[in-house]
């Protein structure tokens, strides 16, 4: 990559691999196969019953895309709405001109590369999942030895473990909707603007939906600038961690 386009490469990697699988299985169809990738899914259908009621979904924030190719399923968390229905041929020539377009890419490659046995863990965990992802999180978060931990993305069960474990002056957060609220004893800084996260941390936890909303580009440069570890958490990025290699923390997912 000449310049940081990471949804982009995904894509011509997940292109690549296809290609390479249908000429070993002798199975040229699967571009020709449909994909329905339905309407933002309902709370309950995305998270079931939660015991806790600050996520972004059950605020409006944000939907929970789902996409089904061949009986598997991906998900990909947007603030767009909308569905789509059509080849995954289809899905391939679609410019990535909005965040709805990103998302149908996203949650097909997820939806596709679980059908493959490629990855796991592309469905958004429900009930009680939210509250033992947050309990692993203490647990593992315990482990890194990181002296700072920065949290892109308001995931408000992770911020909660985190201020727990390391307490607030240890942890930073940055959102593009939260920003200048106080969360947790944590001061919320902007999304677009999180130099100082980078500077401060050594390790720094993304929300796949960076790759979503367009901002995962300057996160990776920022980090890689600083040389800070990047860790990315949820369902969304599960295809793209896997094509990219990137670290990838998802405890409760199925």
């Amino acid at each position: 990559m000449n310049e940081c386009d990471i949804l982009g490469e995904a894509k011509r990697r997940f292109i690549a691999g296809l290609d390479l699988w249908g000429k070993e299985h002798k199975d040229p169809s699967e571009l020709n196969d449909e994909v329905v990738v339905s309407s933002p899914l309902s709370s309950r259908e995305a998270l079931g019953e939660l015991y806790r009621d600050d996520f972004p979904l059950l605020r409006g924030k944000e939907v929970l895309m789902q996409a089904v190719y061949r009986g598997s399923a991906g998900q990909a968390f947007t603030s767009a709405s909308g569905s789509f229905k059509g080849t995954l041929g289809d899905v391939l020539e679609m410019p990535l001109t909005g965040s709805f377009e990103r998302s149908v890419l996203v949650s097909t490659m997820n939806a596709v590369l679980r059908n493959l046995s490629l990855i796991d863990k592309s469905v958004h965990c429900k009930d009680d999942g939210p509250k033992r992802c947050a309990g692993h999180m203490a647990e593992w978060i315990d482990e890194q030895g990181s002296s700072m931990v920065g949290l892109v993305g308001m995931q408000p069960a992770l911020l909660e473990a985190l201020v727990k474990t390391l307490g607030p002056d240890r942890v930073m957060v940055s959102d593009l909707a939260e920003a200048g609220l106080v969360r947790y004893g944590v001061n919320v800084l902007d999304g677009m603007n999180s130099s100082e996260m980078f500077e401060r941390c050594q390790l720094i936890l993304i929300t796949g939906s960076s790759l979503v909303n367009g901002t995962i580009d300057d996160l990776i440069e920022n980090a890689g600038r600083r040389k800070r570890r990047v860790v990315f958490y949820g369902t969304t990025i599960a295809g793209t961690a896997y094509l990219m290699g990137f670290e990838r923390w998802c405890a409760s997912s199925v």
